[in-house]
């Protein structure tokens, strides 16, 4: 088992920040880590690997307590933060250095590793430019190159893609297949649900620094299977549409962008009380869809919170 958590409690003051938690991850899992903003994520990890003390609970990795084996376990773990940490007077390579000095790497293997680290992230050509002159794709590479620099066997990922374009994406994800493919066991989290379904074999969501659900996406899935999902679009939408809908009883959610309009409801309900409802008010319907949940249904269900909220 790659990462053991019972128990465990971080508070600030009078706040709980992660309350009661307990996760298992084995070795070779992608384990997805969602929530919504505030839900404990960061606290929670930044608990496991030591950056912050907890009040109470165990935690332990590759088998050993974090509290009595914390440098050890630390060289290796690779950390991609969702914040940038390269230093932008140093070059790529320099970067990467810093980060395997840091880890122990010396001589040989200390070159070696950061050829490997640039290689695999496809930077070894742009080695000696600085950070500055790349571009948010490019940034976010360096920054997966510095956290893998030891190869590291657990390598947690918070949000590394934020704010990139879809092929710099694509390559990031296809990098974390790679990684876990030759041996690396991950956590992440990532505000993009598409991500996680690609990813992840496990998912856990939390939500008020507790995991209110854990397992396969199909398992989460099963767990709502009384809700279904209906897509109905208008030609017009209007604030009095949205409010008469939310009055039929049976449903539990309405979202709207533009002329679309999504609502999760009770299996059960009658969905032609919903699109008589709509007429009454004025909505013109040109399509209709019903579909099962999926997994941004199932989060919004257990949490009552769209993912990027």
């Amino acid at each position: 088992m790659i990462v053991e958590v019972k128990n465990l409690v971080k508070r600030y003051g009078e706040n709980i920040a992660v309350d009661n938690m307990n996760l298992t991850i084995n070795d070779g899992e992608i384990v997805g880590l969602l929530g919504p903003n505030g839900a404990g994520k960061t606290t929670f990890i930044h608990s496991i690997i030591g950056v912050t003390d907890i009040q109470s609970g165990i935690v332990k990795i590759f088998d050993k307590d974090i509290k009595k084996h914390e440098l050890d376990i630390k060289k290796d773990i690779g950390v991609v933060p969702q914040n940038l940490a390269l230093y932008n007077e140093f070059s790529a390579r320099e970067n990467v250095k810093f980060f395997g000095e840091l880890y122990g790497l010396k001589g040989k293997e200390l070159k070696d590793s950061i050829y490997d680290a640039l290689k695999f992230t496809n930077l070894w050509d742009r080695r000696n430019d600085s950070p500055k002159k790349y571009s948010g794709g490019m940034k976010r590479r360096l920054n997966i190159a510095c956290a893998i620099v030891h190869k590291p066997r657990l390598i947690i990922m918070d949000e590394p893609t934020v704010g990139i374009d879809p092929q710099s994406r694509n390559y990031i994800l296809e990098s974390i297949k790679e990684l876990n493919k030759i041996g690396s066991t991950i956590i992440y989290t990532s505000h993009y649900m598409e991500e996680v379904e690609t990813l992840c074999k496990r998912v856990v969501i939390m939500d008020n620094g507790r995991a209110v659900a854990e397992g396969t996406i199909a398992e989460l899935s099963n767990q709502v299977q009384e809700e279904q999902i209906a897509q109905i679009t208008l030609i017009e939408s209007n604030y009095s549409i949205i409010e008469g809908i939310n009055k039929v009883i049976g449903v539990k959610d309405v979202s709207q962008d533009g002329n679309k309009i999504e609502i999760i409801l009770e299996k059960s309900s009658d969905i032609s009380k919903i699109l008589n409802n709509i007429s009454d008010n004025g909505g013109i319907i040109t399509k209709v869809n019903m579909q099962e949940a999926n997994l941004e249904d199932v989060f919004l269900i257990l949490t009552g919170k769209k993912l990027r909220d």
